[in-house]
């Protein structure tokens, strides 16, 4: 096991899907999973693995912000041998061309984060996505009629900022979106050559001020997981 996830060798499956919240990941494994396992619940960051028609899939948590996925994330890929990580979250949108509870589908995360330079000596400020994932998760979208935007998004070290103009490094790399994680699971991935990809829904139009609700979270979200899920069908 590794020093975050109490899961045994074994217990974790080839192809991971991360979400932020926990719960995001109970939920996934309640409604969608069958076989379950709870493998780890280290600092309450769950871990359940499961199958999906037939599949064997583990969902766990990653926390926020990218030093945290950047440790689950290389614990996954280092420990347990994962293949590929899938995060599933959220996003706010800096601009109006993406709409309420649309799907995204990363190319490239830019940031200002420090942690691909000096975890990796990764100097580049934008990364892209690795592996097959993101042409894969784009091709069962259109197999399966579901709107998805490919795009760059800006993984963001801050969520609260004295200045509300759009950061200039999302600004120079065409970003339309804001997420706080992708940057640093791209460059984990990029670094050992494994493959990563992230599916994001807008849940606010920083702009317009709109948001998903507490309460529309729960079947706002569930069009990217089983979107997530069917992708891994094909991994």
């Amino acid at each position: 096991m590794s020093i975050h996830i109490s899961a045994q060798k074994g217990e974790i499956a080839k192809t991971v899907l991360l979400a932020g919240d926990p719960l995001r990941a109970k939920y996934i494994a309640d409604n969608y999973l069958q076989d379950v396992l709870l493998v780890s619940q280290t600092r309450n960051a769950f871990y359940y693995t499961g199958t999906y028609k037939g599949k064997p899939v583990t969902v766990g948590a990653s926390g926020m912000g990218c030093p945290s996925i950047g440790i689950y994330s290389y614990e996954l890929f280092t420990e347990y041998e994962v293949d590929t990580i899938i995060r599933i979250g959220t996003c706010g949108a800096y601009t109006t061309k993406l709409k309420l509870f649309d799907l995204v589908n990363v190319d490239y995360a830019a940031s200002e984060s420090t942690f691909a330079k000096y975890a990796w000596g990764i100097k580049d400020s934008c990364i892209r996505h690795q592996g097959k994932a993101f042409k894969t998760i784009k091709k069962t979208a259109t197999e399966l009629n579901i709107a998805l935007k490919n795009c760059n998004i800006h993984s963001s070290d801050i969520f609260y900022r004295k200045d509300s103009k759009t950061p200039k490094v999302a600004t120079a790399n065409k970003c339309l979106a804001v997420e706080m994680e992708a940057f640093s699971l791209f460059a984990n991935a990029l670094h050992l050559g494994k493959t990563a990809a992230t599916l994001l829904t807008v849940s606010d139009i920083i702009p317009t001020h709109e948001r998903i609700t507490a309460d529309q979270r729960e079947t706002a979200l569930q069009p990217m997981m089983v979107l997530a899920l069917e992708a891994v069908m094909k991994l």
